[in-house]
């Protein structure tokens, strides 16, 4: 009998196994990435600052110092690379943005906010000129390469197929799935969860996402990701990722004329150089309905657990909260009090 059966294939589930796998629990992970794109078209950003209000983001000073340690063991564990750290560059767009920036550099986000520079030679091809800030210890995990590797190394633990609610039988001591025995089951399924007859009651607020990947020989970003208005940043020699937008009524993952027109003329403020659209995709965020993680025990089922809700910020929280719960399950330390799924216990109705 192993410890987990983890149910999902995106980031949530594939960063789980990691850290089972730190901390000796044995599992086995079911899914079909099929099924769920938003891991695979997510260009993987991590950014410890919220621009709008010019604070750090939720839990940053926590999360970041996990996420390079977490995810550069994962590059040593299987010889691949994924994890590049780059500087974001926020162009001003008036004098006030300028001196709330310096005055929060010197104070509260000196961690996070670099220095104030005018140096436009570091990009070539951009769409704009004057001051710009830079922000520290931000970048991006290559998340198809992390994905695609994962599941090669642990090719033994992973079963590729859609998970079959009907065919899970509870038992005396834990639960079971075709041949596959287990202590505990937990559902990574992203905004899927509303098919999930165990998770169905908690309250999710999915938004699909949009991005474009294109090709431009003339712009150079120096391992820099540009950030105004959307994102642009170089995946790999003259290819960039560029984005995203957001959409809480179409929840297909099939992407739309409207979106990309949008991102185009997002793009022609950003650059000045010609590209080529490469590829259009479509994702749906896992996001709850306040907008931070659901982790945690079923109210009911002992062995029943939920790890979702990483929305737009998954890459930098997945590693702190799959440390958080497997303390929480074999140490019975607590979980964070605003991730723990028992805060949506009183929607839970038993049959």
């Amino acid at each position: 009998m192993i410890d987990f059966i983890i149910v999902g294939q995106g980031l949530a589930a594939n960063v789980l196994a990691h850290t089972f796998h730190n901390h000796q629990l044995s599992f086995k992970v079911i899914g079909s990435p099929e099924l769920s794109r938003s891991s695979l078209v997510a260009a993987g950003i991590w950014n410890p600052v919220v621009f709008k209000r010019l604070t750090s983001s939720w839990l940053a000073h926590q999360t970041i110092p996990l996420l390079n340690s977490f995810y550069s063991g994962c590059e040593t564990k299987m010889n691949k690379a994924f994890l590049f750290n780059s500087p974001i560059i926020k162009p001003f767009i008036e004098e006030q943005e300028k001196r709330l920036w310096l005055q929060k550099s010197k104070n509260e986000l000196d961690e996070f906010l670099g220095a104030v520079s005018a140096d436009n030679t570091v990009l070539q091809g951009c769409n704009f000129s004057g001051e710009y800030g830079l922000v520290k210890q931000s970048g991006y995990i290559d998340t198809n390469t992390f994905l695609n590797e994962t599941c090669v190394y642990y090719k033994e633990n992973f079963i590729q197929e859609v998970f079959d609610y009907s065919l899970l039988k509870i038992e005396r001591l834990g639960v079971k799935y075709k041949d596959v025995s287990a202590k505990n089951i937990i559902f990574c399924e992203g905004h899927l969860i509303k098919n999930n007859p165990f998770f169905n009651w908690v309250p999710m607020k999915p938004a699909k996402g949009e991005i474009l990947t294109i090709e431009s020989n003339g712009l150079q970003l120096n391992k820099c990701i540009l950030n105004k208005g959307a994102f642009i940043m170089e995946t790999r020699k003259n290819v960039f990722k560029t984005g995203a937008t957001y959409e809480w009524d179409d929840l297909t993952e099939k992407p739309t004329q409207k979106a990309k027109k949008e991102l185009s003329e997002k793009l022609e403020q950003l650059i000045t150089s010609e590209y080529t659209v490469l590829k259009h995709e479509a994702g749906i965020r896992p996001s709850s309905i306040d907008r931070r993680p659901v982790i945690g025990r079923h109210p009911l089922y002992a062995h029943f657990f939920v790890f979702n809700g990483l929305g737009t910020k998954g890459v930098m929280l997945a590693p702190y909260f799959a440390e958080n719960f497997v303390l929480f399950y074999l140490q019975k330390k607590h979980l964070n009090y605003e991730a723990d799924v028992k805060r949506f216990y009183k929607l839970y109705k038993s049959e």
